[in-house]
Parts: C-alpha cells; structure tokens; sequence
C-alpha cells in the first residue's frame, strides 16, 4: 500500500464521520480532527477565521445551523502526501437541514490540508465555496446566524 493508499483508507472514513456529524448538529468529531497548532486557517463558504480561538466557536456554530443530515459524500478529484503535509480536493454533496428549513441538497468545492502530528494526521486549513446556487442560498442562511 503506498503512502498516499494508506493516508486516503484512514482518513476519509473519518472526515466522511466528522462532516455528517457535523450536519447533524453535533461538532465533536469535526473539532477532534482539527490540529490546534498554529498555523490554522479557514476559508468557508459561510464563515472564515484562522487559530483555534476563532475556528472551534465557528465549528459549533455550525452544527447549531445543521440538522437531518441524509448523506454526505466526497468526491476526491485529487490528493497527495508528502513529508507531514497531505491534501484533498473533491466536491462535496451534502443534503442536510439549515436552520429548520426542509433538508436540501448542496455541493461545495473543498480543499483540506492536513499535518501529521502525534503520528495522526490533522486539519490545519479547509477552503470551501459554493459548487452551486444551492450552496450559495445554504452559506447566506448560514450567515444570517451570526457570527462566532
């Protein structure tokens, strides 16, 4: 198995984990895969922030918008490994409630960085922007939350 196999069959089951969690109103598993090291940055379709004092208020604001999470899926369009740092870039499709409204569907176009610490690799920067009109509706109900 090389580096990039064994890196993508222990990390995208979590990451899959964490998000539908995450949508299903519950931060936990996300924060637990967050590195708390600096530098850590966030580009979201909603909200953006960078050191853990900005991104775990953010990370639980979210999950207060979310709920009835039905699928979350990740479509990998590229990753790699090398050295401590690995990447994924992917689209993706999520269908879950905002804010009480009906559960929609929603694509993001996602890139994520992790480092490897403590031999487990967390996330230091995740960039998101809407795939879709949907997307865009969903980040401005997001916004109108308030912010962290």
């Amino acid at each position: 198995m090389t580096e990039l196999d064994a890196f993508l069959e222990s990390t995208l089951p979590r990451l899959k984990a964490a998000d539908t969690a995450l949508h299903n109103g519950d931060a936990g598993q996300r924060i637990a895969m967050w590195s708390r090291n600096d530098p850590l940055t966030l580009f979201g379709a909603a909200f953006s922030g960078s050191g853990w004092a900005e991104l775990g208020p953010t990370f639980d604001l979210l999950a207060s918008r979310f709920s009835s999470c039905s699928s979350w899926e990740l479509d990998v369009v590229a990753a790699g490994v090398g050295g401590d740092l690995a990447y994924i870039v992917g689209t993706e499709h999520t269908t879950a409630s905002v804010a009480g409204a009906p559960p929609a569907p929603y694509s993001l176009r996602v890139t994520t960085i992790f480092r490897r610490e403590d031999d487990d690799w967390r996330i230091v920067h995740r960039h998101a922007d809407p795939h879709d009109a949907s997307a865009g509706e969903l980040a401005s109900r997001l916004r109108e939350s308030g912010t962290p």
